[in-house]
């Protein structure tokens, strides 16, 4: 007997099935339970013995409702619910480093694990695999993948099991791949799966939602001894672009790293004081603006159009500073916009397109 035949388990959905749908007809329950009336009625009377206070009525319009005095009705999801309900929280919920036992440090955190510790094994053990993944704050326009692709992930990488992939490159081009699953990462609402594919013989980190089908294979797939998921993937994103990017800076490597985030470029101590930032980038009008944020002497080095960019932003800030009265605000503030609009998109760029570019034919 499985976990949906036993006499519990339908009560429970019974009870689910009245309260979503109040006057509810014996005839409609036992087809949704897949069991005839009398046997409906049945788990009525059970559910009513244990005191819940199930309300019927006769007649064309009669059917079950609950009535008043109800407390604390059980949680009720399906897998894909509870799938989706943890991909939810992860998304808009980031203090994964918080105490769990703690409520008041987590509180978020707190009431998830209530509602994972309340729903059977066949659903909390794919829900509770998904909420282990760590998560960044979401970008603007990030999509959430399926949850039910998204366990068969998780589970696969848990399980070292290789997985036989169909990828969407692009609208209409559909790819299949057969990979080595490391470890599914989110990041600012992003979802991968950091890989090996087989298919090219190479490192893949594949975004999660361009998955159209995947099949668990009986063939073993450890992931490397001393792999680093977040890591491995802020490499990639911050590597095989266009153009290459060198910036020396008057600050130490530890300073620049707080300064400018891991997917921008890789920072090099030269000495105590002198750090080389190494990347690259498609947009070097978006990522000269990027290097504002540090905060001590630096030089571009490389690329050419990475010191034009700069070259070009220095003209503009200076003209939008030497403007006087009306002018100046209103210059100053068409600057900003503009500064704005290119850092939107070139972020969205950044993020969206390195992984699904990178990773074309497999």
């Amino acid at each position: 007997m499985t976990h949906d035949e036993s006499p519990t388990a339908r009560a429970l959905l019974l009870l689910e099935l009245i309260q979503s749908s109040p006057g509810i007809t014996a005839e409609r329950l036992a087809g949704r339970l897949g069991v005839s009336e009398r046997a409906a009625r049945r788990y009525v009377a059970i559910l009513r013995e244990a005191g819940i206070p199930v309300e019927s009525e006769r007649g064309r319009y009669g059917g079950y409702r609950i009535g008043r005095g109800l407390r604390l009705p059980p949680l009720m999801f399906t897998q894909a619910e509870a799938l989706g309900l943890v991909m939810a929280v992860l998304d808009g919920h980031h203090d994964n480093a918080a105490d769990p036992a703690d409520p008041v440090a987590d509180p978020v955190g707190g009431a998830l694990g209530k509602i994972l510790r309340v729903l059977p094994e066949a659903v909390a053990g794919p829900a509770a695999a998904v909420r282990s993944l760590s998560t960044r704050h979401p970008e603007p326009g990030a999509r959430t993948p399926s949850p039910e692709t998204t366990a068969v992930l998780v589970q696969a990488c848990t399980a070292h099991r290789r997985l036989r992939l169909g990828y969407r490159i692009r609208p209409g081009d559909e790819r299949v791949m057969e990979v080595d699953p490391w470890a599914v990462v989110v990041r600012r609402g992003r979802w991968y799966l950091l890989c090996w594919s087989h298919t090219r013989n190479a490192r893949r980190v594949l975004r999660v939602d361009k998955v159209a089908g995947v099949e668990v294979l009986d063939v073993p797939a450890a992931p490397p001894a001393d792999l680093d998921p977040a890591q491995m993937l802020e490499d990639h994103l911050s590597a095989g672009w266009r153009h290459e990017v060198e910036v020396v800076v008057d600050a130490p490597a530890e300073a620049v790293a707080e300064w400018i985030p891991r997917s921008l470029g890789r920072p090099e101590p030269i000495d105590a004081t002198t750090t080389r930032l190494v990347g690259s980038t498609d947009e070097p009008d978006w990522y000269v603006r990027q290097l504002t944020a540090i905060r001590a002497p630096f030089r571009i080095v490389g690329s050419r159009e990475l010191r034009e960019a700069a070259e070009a932003l220095g003209r503009r800030l200076l003209q939008a500073g030497s403007q006087s009265g009306g002018s100046e605000s209103s210059g100053s503030q068409s600057a900003e916009s503009e500064s704005a609009g290119s850092q939107s998109g070139g972020s969205c760029f950044s993020d969206h397109g390195g992984p699904a570019r990178q990773t074309a034919g497999g």
